[in-house]
């Protein structure tokens, strides 16, 4: 028994992976999977029921999955997967017999000829897909699965992509069968390929397991006991009835319905391909990051649009392939992140790891139960429709009708029960959803793949993540904390300043909380500010610790992060230490912060602060956490700044501005508002503020409440003594003189 591989292993063997699915998208394409085969059934003559008949007995084979899930698992997952997918190419080479039957027995015996070569391939490929699961989810890792399913989808489009395009162009220009005969013997080319590459992929070694039927149906039982299994069954099995008629039969609708021939028939299938190839590593990246759920319900939600858009496309039409295309791009999307999402739930949430033989059994069969019924029942109906024609309200009524509407119907309700299956993650779809409706997730999307793929240097990695912040997205929150981590502490600095830059997120705002605890003090500091700016009530605790930190720098920020919070219960403890604080700069943030938070009993401490503090900046700041305990900040801000352009003016014209609240019977008042508007004007200064000094003297004290009278008297007894020096004081009174006054 050969040991489990390791996680190093695997991953360095997922490229052969890549390329061997990549090899197999040629191989499916042009034999039994794509357009192209259906459209070789058409040209020979079979009708839709039958052509239903023969693409069943592929599914159908898959029920065989029950009945030897223990043989395979001795034999050797990977050993059973390489012997019977090397058969089944092999007798997909039969095909290029067709034309020879045809011309020599007849389109009957062509029939039967093409469905026992079609039996026997899906035979062998039922005993392949029984093994192929349970290796698949031993291989890929689960920290990768959703990276590499998008990375092989991504490959696989392309290979995908550049076949259908080469197809259907080659299609265009040949006639009869012998297009298809060429086709096909280049898809079994590519088989080959792929089972050499998949045979260089690690695991799948032999399992012992009991050797009788009897058990593997008790474990089967149990398997069906298992709520969540059945969830996903019943809820797969509705999109499976939907999407897989759908995909085989509207190669036919488009070329009898729309009017497109076979050729651009083809070609439309490149759209499918196209929007897969754009989409699969934005739903691979989101299924690892968000989860398997919400992936899987989106594409489902996505497939419910298309059979109303085929209803409404126009017939016969220079814009009908155009159209067509554009409906192929969509229906390319959806079934990306159906695929990814439902897959990647099931390997990584529904099916045990330790049970994955059986579980995975009775998935192959049901599905394969599912789709053939599917493929059958999707002939049946358009052969029963075939008379329908007509219109109602917009929609076109034609033979494939009735396909459409069970396309409609079958997702909503596989939607429905998909939504209760235990997922690996608790993201809804609505919080999935809000993802791409928050800030700028086109600057989002574009600055992820410049950080993961672009960013080398440390200049470049902090630029980058200077945007990540700017999108305000919460699609870029793990790169901000994959940046915080980054041993160069400018990008862990730059990181910090973009988080107080996005919106609040529990995370960020945790890892911030980090910061601050930590033992890096100039980060700790910025962390402080980032805390407030964020906004968010839950670092209000974390905060208040830091108030008691051994550095003041911190103590300062927390502080004023505290009053940014609006945390007004922090207020006593502010007031009782400006009382005793010796520092300059936590006497600063504390009175900052006393006056953000407008608690008026600190008007005294502030004036006083005021009064003794010498630096010009922060005489400025005193005087502005004064003027918010009065309020309306902006209007001290507003004259501030039209203060430093034209001092005279500005004071001129807050003193006016004051005339138009008194009334008639403040006849000296105003007399000298308009000499102290005068001299300012005139830039007098020096007679101005005399002036505005006997202005605050003659105010109404009724008109003021205590706080701003206080301030009036501080204004004015420090104006008399040093007005050349003292100009945050002018400001002030001009500010309390127009936001004190009470009606």
């Amino acid at each position: 028994m050969t040991s489990e591989p390791t996680t190093a292993e695997k991953i360095r063997k997922l490229p052969w992976g890549i390329g061997a699915s990549s090899a197999l998208s040629v191989f499916i394409q042009l034999t039994f999977f794509g357009s192209v085969f259906v459209l070789f059934l058409g040209a020979l003559g079979l009708e839709k029921t039958q052509i239903g008949l023969v693409l069943s007995l592929i599914p159908f084979s898959d029920v065989i999955a029950l009945f030897i899930a223990p043989t395979v698992a001795r034999f050797g997952f990977k050993r059973t997967y390489l012997t019977f997918f090397g058969i089944r190419t092999g007798i997909a080479t039969l095909l290029l017999l067709t034309p020879w039957v045809l011309a020599s027995f007849g389109g009957q015996s062509t029939l039967w000829y093409i469905m026992g070569v079609v039996g026997l391939f899906a035979f062998c490929r039922s005993v392949g897909i029984t093994a192929y699961f349970p290796w698949t989810q031993e291989y890929v890792p689960n920290s990768v699965r959703g990276k590499y399913s998008a990375t092989n989808n991504l490959f696989m489009g392309l290979a995908g992509f550049v076949t259908v395009t080469g197809a259907g162009i080659f299609l265009g220009r040949t006639t009869g069968l012998t297009g298809f005969m060429i086709l096909i013997a280049i898809g079994v080319v590519f088989g080959f390929i792929s089972v050499w590459a998949y045979s260089h992929l690690p695991g799948g070694a032999p399992v012992r397991v009991s050797k009788t039927v009897g058990t593997a149906f008790r474990d089967l039982t149990a398997v069906v006991r298992d709520k969540g299994m059945l969830l996903y069954l019943f809820g797969a099995g509705c999109l499976t009835l939907a999407i897989v008629p759908l995909s085989s039969f509207v190669p036919l609708f488009m070329q009898e319905q729309v009017g497109i021939d076979s050729g651009n028939v083809v070609l439309i299938q490149t759209g499918v391909l196209l929007g897969g190839l754009l989409s699969t590593y934005l739903w691979g990246w989101t299924a690892d990051r968000y989860g398997s759920r919400p992936i899987m319900l989106s594409g489902a939600m996505l497939r419910i649009l298309l059979p109303v858009l085929w209803m409404l496309m126009p017939r016969n039409s220079m814009m009908s392939l155009y159209v067509a295309l554009g409906i192929a791009l969509l229906q390319g999307i959806a079934d990306m992140g159906w695929v990814i999402g439902s897959t990647r739930l099931l390997f990584v949430s529904v099916v045990p790891a330790e049970k994955k033989i059986e579980y995975m059994a009775l998935y192959s069969a049901w599905v394969g139960v599912v789709s053939g019924t599917s493929q059958l029942l999707g002939g049946q109906i358009i052969q029963f429709s075939s008379g329908i024609s007509g219109q109602f309200l917009i929609f076109t009524l034609d033979p494939y009708t009735g396909l459409f509407i069970l396309g409609f119907i079958l997702p909503i309700a596989g939607i429905f029960l998909l939504r209760n299956v235990r997922a690996d993650t608790q993201v809804r779809i609505d919080e999935f959803a809000g993802l791409f409706l928050r800030g700028n997730p086109i600057l989002a999307m574009t600055s992820l793949v410049e950080y993961h793929l672009w960013a080398k240097d440390e200049q470049a990695v902090v630029h980058i993540t200077e945007r990540l912040g700017q999108t305000r997205s919460p699609l870029t929150v793990e790169e901000l904390l994959e940046a915080l981590a980054d041993p160069r502490f400018n990008v862990r600095f730059e990181a910090i300043i973009s988080m107080a830059r996005t919106r609040r997120d529990p995370r960020l705002t945790a890892a911030l909380v980090n910061i601050l605890n930590g033992t890096e003090l100039a980060l700790s500091v910025v962390a402080a500010w980032a805390l407030g700016r964020i906004g968010d009530p839950a670092a209000v605790e974390a905060l208040r610790a830091g108030l008691d930190s051994k550095y003041r720098s911190i103590q300062a920020h927390c502080a004023r992060a505290l009053g940014t919070l609006g945390d007004y219960e922090v207020a006593p403890v502010l007031l009782k230490r400006l009382d005793q604080e010796l520092d300059k700069g936590l006497q600063m943030a504390y009175a900052s912060t006393l006056g953000k938070l407008q608690i008026e009993q600190g008007v005294d401490q502030i004036l006083s602060l005021l009064q003794k503090t010498k630096n010009e900046g922060a005489r400025m700041e005193l005087a502005f956490s004064l003027a918010r305990l009065v309020g309306n900040e902006n209007h001290f801000i507003r004259l501030a700044r039209e203060a430093r352009v034209d001092t005279g003016t500005a004071t001129a014209q807050a003193v006016t501005a004051f005339k138009k609240k008194l009334g008639k019977n403040h006849d000296e008042l105003l007399t000298v508002i308009n000499d102290c508007a005068d001299h300012f004007a005139r830039d007098e200064m020096e007679q101005g503020v005399a002036l505005l000094i006997r202005v605050i003297e003659l105010l109404p004290p009724d008109r003021f409440s205590e706080t701003t009278l206080a301030i009036l008297r501080e204004c004015a007894e420090s104006l008399a003594s040093d007005p050349s020096t003292r100009p945050e004081y002018i400001l002030l009174a001009l500010h309390v003189i127009e936001i004190g006054w009470q009606a």
